[in-house]
Parts: C-alpha cells; structure tokens; sequence
C-alpha cells in the first residue's frame, strides 16, 4: 500500500517506522529539524528493547508532494487536524481512506451513527466545520491508539510502550479495506483488532483520559499519585461519573466497573500524562478534544457535568496563561 502519515510524531513516527520495515511504500509529513533529519539520515525506531531500525522513507512537509496515496493517516493531535485537512484532496483517489489517530471523542462522532443526532456537527472538536467540510466521512476510519512514543531526538522515535491500535469503519460494518488496513498494520508488528464498536472503545479510553490528564496537567503530578491522594482521586472518579451518565444517556455501554478503570491507570505507576508533559514542554494541550467535547455532548444529553466543566476551565486557564508567557511550566528541585 501507498501509505502517507501526516504528523510523524511520536505515535506518527512509530507507525511510520514499522510500516516502512514490513515493506509498505510510506510518505511522511514531517517539519523543521525533524523533517530535516529523516531527509538525511532516514527515521530511526528505537523499540522497547533497545534495538535500533533506520528506513529510508519519502519525506516532505507539503502534503501536495505526497501525490495519490491508497491510506492516509493523520498522526498529529486533535486540535492541529484542522489546519492541514484543506490539502489532503491532494493525496485522494475514488479509494482512499483516512485513518484518524487523535485522542478523546472525534469530529465524526454522530457520523453514520444512526439515532436523533445522526450527522450532529460537535464544535467543540470541529470549530465551524472546517474538517467535516474538507474531510467526507466515508473516508474515514476510526481508531483507538494505546501505545506510547516520543521523539527522542529529531529523526529518533523512542517506543514506549503498547502496540495495540483498534481500528473500524465508523459504522462498524466489515469491509475489505478495513480487512486490508488490519492486515497491514499486524504485519508491521502491531495487534490490529476491527472493533465491533469503536465509540464505545473511544469513551473506555477516554474516561480516564479527559478525568486524570487535566489533574496531572495542575498538579504536576503522575498517575499513581493522583490515584493515591484521596481528594484527587475522588475528582476523577466525580468526573468519571459525570462522563458515563453522558455516555450512557448517548447510548453508550461502559463494560468495566469505574473503580476498574481507576485501578488500571494507578497500575500504571509514576507515569507523566501527555497533557502534564504539554505542559512542561509548552505544547498547545487537548483540552477541547478530551473534555470540553464531553462538556458538549452532556449538553447534548441534557446531562450535567459541574465537575468536569470546573476541571476544564482551569486547564484552559493554564494552557493559555502558558501560551502568552510564550514558556513551559516545570517543577524542579530546589
């Protein structure tokens, strides 16, 4: 397959990477040092175990030289989807996909999905359409992404951990391309499972996500504190209940009890969330796709979410008394 990812950070990259190993033709859309190195030396997976692997791959970052492209993956994060989804026709044929790669609940949320609400434009994640507009959702599959990856250095992706990437149709049907995408995938090295029902894999994950990222991103502290400190892991198991009433008032099953849930993020041990490390590097953080989309859909369902909407408010206060200092925020030793 002619495979382009766009955004080839640390999940990007990762998938990148092992895709060109197992012989897949793959374009990368990369930038500044970065785009720079790969060009020079090719891009380096350093995995879990410590072994090292350079692929020579096409890299650019103007999506119009990518040409026609058989699957299309947008690695970057939720709130930068819309800055380059005006260029992607550039890359399409009558056949291409467009697997989504973002955290929390996607644009295409109440595409093909039935019900009262069915085609439902969430602004919260899709600010005056821009990517519905540009993006047609027949296109699109749908994905849950569970590993972790960092750039180590510019050309150097770090596997952290994870190699599970449940993908689908966004009406869950089973198709042939779905079958092609899975298959690929397996044969880079990753679990590629067709999820029966994707939106209900997308809120187990981002139960946690939308309760323990914005705690660590204002307390600066990792997952196993926040669920040993008895206030704060009171404030996500608040805020988790919050999200399942939304969810199951949406029509949403969540198959684990929430103290489950609780207990596999403290499992995880001292472990930096991606927003606290947006944070500490000065990155624009997910605020909008991992909690203020739950904001919106409680609204929706006419379910109230005073705790979630107390948390959100004071992350976004954060990210943008951040982004004018034009700083990072990060505790250091005395």
């Amino acid at each position: 397959m002619k495979i382009c990812v766009v955004g080839a950070g640390g999940i990007g990259g990762l998938l990148a990477a092992r895709l060109a190993q197992s012989g897949e033709e793959v374009t990368v859309i990369a930038r500044g040092p970065h785009l720079a190195a790969i060009r020079a030396n090719g891009l380096t997976l350093i995995e879990e175990d410590g072994r090292e692997n350079t692929s020579r791959i096409a890299a650019t970052d103007k999506i119009a030289e990518a040409g026609p492209q058989d699957l299309v993956v947008l690695g970057m994060k939720a709130h930068q989807v819309a800055a380059v989804v005006r260029d992607l026709p550039s890359m399409y044929t009558p056949d291409t996909a467009v697997l989504t790669a973002q955290n929390g609940i996607p644009w295409w949320y109440f595409n093909k999905l039935g019900g009262p609400h069915d085609g439902r434009r969430l602004e919260s994640v899709d600010p005056g359409g821009v990517i519905a507009d540009n993006l047609p959702a027949d296109r699109v599959i749908g994905s849950v992404v569970y590993p972790a990856a960092e750039i180590l250095r510019p050309g150097v992706i770090k596997h952290i951990e994870g190699l599970r990437f449940s993908i689908a149709e966004i009406d869950n049907q089973k198709t042939e391309r779905i079958a092609r995408i899975a298959d690929a995938l397996q044969k880079a090295g990753f679990k590629a499972p067709v999820a029966l029902d994707i939106r209900g894999e997308i809120w187990t994950k981002l139960w946690g996500n939308l309760s323990f990222n914005p705690i660590s991103a204002l307390t600066h502290a990792t997952l196993e504190d926040i669920c040993r400190n008895p206030l704060t892991r009171e404030t996500a198991a608040r805020m988790m209940r919050e999200a399942q009433a939304v969810g199951e008032a949406l029509g949403i099953r969540f198959r684990i009890p929430l103290e489950k849930r609780i207990a596999g993020a403290e499992a995880v041990g001292p472990h930096k969330t991606s927003m606290l490390q947006d944070i500490e590097t000065g990155r624009a953080i997910e605020a909008d796709a991992l909690i203020g989309s739950v904001i919106e859909l409680g609204r929706i369902a006419n379910i109230p979410t005073p705790q979630i909407e107390a948390i959100y408010a004071c992350v976004k206060l954060l990210s943008e008394t951040v982004s004018r200092a034009g700083g990072k925020l990060h505790i250091e030793k005395a």
